[in-house]
């Protein structure tokens, strides 16, 4: 009877890690490999921008864990040799083929739950080979257990060791505004 006893106080003290680890299990974790990110550059003598659709985002809901990637070369340009600059010259693609961020947001999101909602994303930023530490504003928008992650935040290419020949220092911006826009959907199914 007293073995009875100590059983039951296991099963009593292990029921609720695992209802925790179920409903964890059970929560969706969103993505998307078709998500946008585009830059902008501005001096007084030219805009630059460019833009890619070719994003993959991952967000753990359970964890809130968020990661982004996006292939350098995937960036288009309205101009043929400003695209050619840019992965040769510039982020050096071949190189440096990925551009990523990965972190956790906060505060915590209910996606079962729609709305709008502000959040920052702590973690760490790799541009050109050289990761950074980074706290990201955005905003989360749930609808119907899907996500919508926007964010715009500036980048400083002597952040990322990125270079600027002297011959175009007047064309080209040292900080890049970066705009993301992803809309994430259950990759559990």
């Amino acid at each position: 009877m007293n073995c009875l006893r100590k059983t039951s106080k296991r099963v009593f003290c292990i029921f609720p890690v695992l209802l925790i680890y179920i409903a964890a299990a059970a929560q969706p974790n969103l993505g998307t490999k078709d998500g946008k990110i585009t830059f902008f550059s501005s001096t007084p003598v030219e805009d630059i921008k460019a833009a890619s659709d070719n994003l993959s985002a991952v967000w753990v809901t359970a964890t809130q864990e968020i990661a982004f990637q996006v292939p350098i070369r995937s960036f288009q340009f309205a101009k043929g040799l400003m695209q050619e600059h840019f992965n040769e010259n510039y982020m050096e693609s071949g190189k440096y083929p990925y551009a990523s961020f990965k972190g956790k947001v906060e505060p915590r999101i209910d996606i079962s739950k729609d709305g709008n909602y502000p959040v920052k994303a702590r973690g760490v930023l790799t541009v050109h080979g050289v990761s950074k530490n980074r706290e990201i504003l955005g905003r989360i928008t749930v609808r119907d257990g899907k996500a919508r992650v926007t964010t715009s935040f500036d980048v400083a290419c002597t952040d990322h060791h990125i270079k600027i020949p002297t011959l175009v220092i007047m064309k080209v911006a040292e900080v890049i505004n970066v705009k993301v826009d992803a809309q994430l959907s259950s990759l559990n199914q």
